[in-house]
């Protein structure tokens, strides 16, 4: 038991990590969506086919299932890389257990994909390492690529661009080799960033430019938009602020519009450096804001350090001290813990920067110098514009002149250099933008010229389409016979299935026939009981009463006495009798015919009158309030033999002092009667068998004796009238008939005076 507890136990815990890593996706997007709705998607996708896989230890797994895993764990790389983790982690310990080699390496790059986002390098290399020597290992070209990029991408996170350049053109010459167009275009981009980290704007404009033809031309929407964005970037070193912001612009629409949020991080870290360089520090401020938010929901180490450095310049421009302070500070603090080395070089020239705006100089020349130290190292010749102008402002304000002079020297021959770089960048983004507009023409004409040749090739291969026609004529008459053979076996079906349809429905008529038969049978059995019983003993009665008198064996007097009893008894009988043999009648086919329009008070009030002084003798008072103007259409015989019995019932279960009241009134399109005492009621149980088989009746309050048959017979007349007879009933207070009848189309005349209901 303790076992099995624990196991389950297990299972519980780990569900709950895999719900917890895939909720965590849900806090990177506006109204708790995914990053993206592709990546949603592809995600939900695949978390379909992965079913329990994951959360069974025991359960086997093959190598489809571990590919579903890490292509799961891939998607959350951008997105959460948490959830990445989690998945990654579980990919290899599969792949271990069946020692599937190419999920152990599929695991290990996106865990070196993780840790080189989070700045954890060493851990990124040694997983990427192993990834790309198992993928050289089973020959795996497209992987082989990837791992050497994905390579290139760490080395280039840490400023070691003579390694980055070396992995990036291995890349390269394998996605040529294996005509990867997408893994060109990746790879492009990456020379990109490493040209522009080494001060060679030109260079790594072309680079950009070449990834945005190829990524357009493969509907990369994703990818366009980080071309966009790095474009702008090297427009924003140039100065060029309004060409800047146009592709920054661009890139963000991209962006979310596809609701990357990664992506609209970057831009809004980037539109709000062009703020900044203009000036505008409140509008920079709110961006960056946004920006920040953003990086550290992803808790993105290289963002939220550059993000910070951004932030404490705009407060520093806008001499808010501790709060630039506090951010730069920051800014470094991350930068120096994850080991990056351009955003420490960029947080180093912002705290320069604001230690000379304060006037400390001191300050201002120890992180001036660390700036162009590290710019130095990075070989970018951005940073060490700044780092050398802060340089020599900071020496200046120290009245250290002649150095001030050497490093504002420095300044400007640095200076001069990008300039002449801005120039050259200038025209070659002209250029390139250029030559991109004649490459889509050329595409449009080439996409012609190639439409006229498959056209002369279709009309070359008329022939070809003959034959076809042929083949496709045989086989639609092949399928016209196969269906018409299908509709006839469909025919044959549905007469079977009627048939069995009229078979069901006669079994089910039979069956109602015998349940109505068992019942018949129980009543006639009732009745001959009935029969057997309460005409016998009156008549027993009789006879003996008569064989006293003939044998003198009762005076005159005592057969007066008896006689009335015997009397009540023999009326009760006849009374029965009368119901019974009309009962019977009722149960030809031609009773239906006796039905007629007639005033409902007739059939009343006649019974009524019949029992009133019975009702008298027992002190009860017995009332008919019927209307005379209500006529019902049914048999005027069985509404009299069903009042009477509901009377006579009525005064049997009554007693002095208690009354009973007929009442009747239109419903709708039917007639009401309700006949109602205030007698001993009856109790629940006895309720529920009232108009049943099974009902024994109880004798009367004075001890009237009773068959029990009297309510069958009665519900049998009214529902042949198409009506129907209901009881309710409390034990103590009473008992109230209510019996609805169909209402009668009457017409009503004047006949000497007087109203007449003619029907």
């Amino acid at each position: 038991m303790f076992l099995s507890n624990k196991k389950n136990l297990k299972k519980v815990l780990l569900s709950l990590l895999l719900l917890s890593a895939f909720l965590k996706t849900y806090a990177y997007s506006p109204g708790g969506s995914l990053a993206y709705k592709e990546a949603s998607m592809r995600i939900d996708s695949i978390k379909s086919l992965l079913s329990n896989t994951l959360i069974d230890k025991d359960t086997p797994v093959d190598t489809l299932t571990i590919n579903r895993v890490n292509k799961l764990a891939a998607e959350f790389v951008n997105i959460s890389t948490d959830s990445a983790l989690f998945y990654g982690k579980i990919a290899i310990s599969k792949s271990n257990i069946i020692k599937y080699k190419k999920g152990i390496a599929d695991g290990m790059s996106v865990l070196g994909r993780v840790y080189t986002l989070d700045g954890m390098q060493d851990a990124a290399l040694q997983n990427l390492t192993k990834a790309n020597l198992i993928y050289i290992e089973l020959k795996d070209d497209e992987n082989i690529a990837f791992s050497n990029l994905d390579i290139g991408k760490l080395y280039s996170s840490i400023s070691n661009y003579a390694l980055a350049e070396k992995y990036t053109k291995q890349a390269l010459a394998v996605f040529i080799k294996i005509k990867n167009e997408s893994g060109i275009a990746n790879c492009y981009n990456h020379f990109g960033l490493l040209f522009d980290a080494a001060g060679k704007s030109s260079t790594a404009l072309d680079n950009y430019f070449k990834a945005l033809y190829i990524n357009i031309k493969l509907h990369d929407i994703n990818a366009s938009a980080t071309n966009y964005n790095n474009i702008g970037t090297i427009m924003q070193k140039m100065e060029i602020y309004p060409k800047s912001m146009e592709y920054y612009e661009k890139a963000l629409k991209i962006w979310e519009g596809k609701k990357y949020i990664s992506g609209i991080g970057t831009a809004y870290n980037n539109i709000g450096e062009i703020y900044i360089a203009e000036h505008n520090y409140d509008k920079a401020i709110n961006f960056l804001n946004k920006s920040m938010k953003i990086e550290l929901d992803r808790d993105e180490k290289d963002g939220i350090s550059i993000v910070s450095t951004d932030l404490g310049l705009c407060y520093a421009y806008k001499n808010q001290f501790g709060t630039a302070l506090k951010y730069l500070l920051k800014a470094l603090e991350v930068a120096d813990k994850y080991k990056l080395t351009a955003d420490k070089a960029f947080a180093y020239n912002g705290l320069a920067t604001l230690y000379n705006l304060y006037g400390d100089y001191s300050h201002a020349l120890y992180y001036a110098k660390s700036g162009n130290n590290t710019a130095k190292l990075l070989g970018d010749l951005s940073y060490r514009t700044n780092a050398t102008l802060q340089l020599s402002i900071a020496l200046e304000g120290l009245k250290q002149y002649g150095d001030a002079l050497k490093a504002r020297k420095e300044f400007d021959m640095i200076r001069d250099t990008l300039k002449s770089n801005a120039l050259v960048q200038r025209l070659t983004s002209l250029n390139l933008e250029a030559s991109f507009a004649e490459k889509q023409r050329t595409m449009v004409e080439q996409h012609k010229h190639q439409e006229e040749l498959y056209q002369q090739k279709i009309q070359r291969q008329g022939w070809i389409s003959v034959v076809f026609f042929i083949i496709i004529l045989g086989m639609a008459i092949i399928l016209n016979v196969y269906y018409r053979s299908k509709r006839k076996q469909q025919r044959i079906n549905t007469i079977l299935e009627e048939k069995n349809h009229v078979v069901l429905q006669q079994k089910t008529h039979l069956d109602e026939q015998t349940e109505k038969l068992n019942e018949l049978n129980h009543l006639k059995d009732r009745l001959i009981a009935v029969l057997a019983h309460d005409l016998r003993a009156p008549l027993s009665t009789l006879r003996g009463l008569f064989s006293l008198l003939e044998h003198e064996g009762i005076t005159q007097e005592q057969f007066s006495e008896m006689l009335p009893h015997v009397l009540k008894k023999l009326e009760y009988t006849s009374d029965f009798l009368d119901t019974l043999l009309f009962w019977v009648n009722s149960q030809m086919d031609n009773f239906r015919n006796s039905t007629k329009v007639f005033p409902v008070k007739n059939a009343i009030t006649t019974q009524v009158n019949n029992y009133i002084e019975q009702a008298a003798e027992k002190g009860v008072i017995l009332t008919d309030n019927t209307p005379s103007d209500i006529a019902v259409l049914a048999d005027p015989n069985s509404i009299s033999i069903v009042t009477r019995n509901l009377i006579t019932n009525a005064i049997k279960f009554t007693q002095k002092g208690d009354t009973i009241s007929v009442d009747a009134c239109y419903m709708n399109d039917a007639v009401l009667i309700t006949i109602k005492d205030t007698g001993v009621g009856m109790p629940e149980k006895q309720l529920r068998k009232l108009f049943k088989s099974k009902v024994d009746s109880g004798v009367g309050t004075n001890n009237e004796p009773g068959t029990g048959m009297g309510l069958l017979f009665c519900k049998d007349l009214i529902e042949k009238c198409n009506g129907k007879i209901w009881v309710e009933s409390i034990e103590g207070t009473g008992t109230e008939f209510f019996i609805t009848l169909p209402k009668g189309e009457t017409i009503v005349m004047v006949t000497e005076g007087k109203l007449a209901l003619v029907s």
